[in-house]
């Protein structure tokens, strides 16, 4: 398995891994503690699994919700042409 140009025992697989490990190396900025993210940034942070998780279930729910308002939309949006035709 390939490994990271940096000193580093991460696997290249996990490239979310590598940058974090880059950032540290080469400019020296080091990840919060979990102690220290307080508010909206515990839940969605690019430091934590938890909060990447909740970042891309956010990203799904927003595209949900506009497909779901896009297509009652449509549908409402035919039935009053339909009904305008008819009368």
């Amino acid at each position: 398995m390939p490994t990271s140009p940096v000193k580093t025992r991460i696997p290249l697989t996990s490239f979310g891994h590598l940058v974090t490990e880059v950032k540290r190396q080469l400019f020296g900025i080091e990840a919060p503690s979990s102690v220290e993210l307080t508010g909206w940034r515990k839940y969605f942070n690019s430091y934590t699994l938890q909060g990447r998780r909740n970042c891309v279930l956010a990203t799904y729910g927003i595209f949900a919700v506009t497909a779901a308002a896009y297509l009652m939309l449509r549908q409402k949006k035919k039935e009053n042409q339909t009904s305008t035709s008819t009368a």
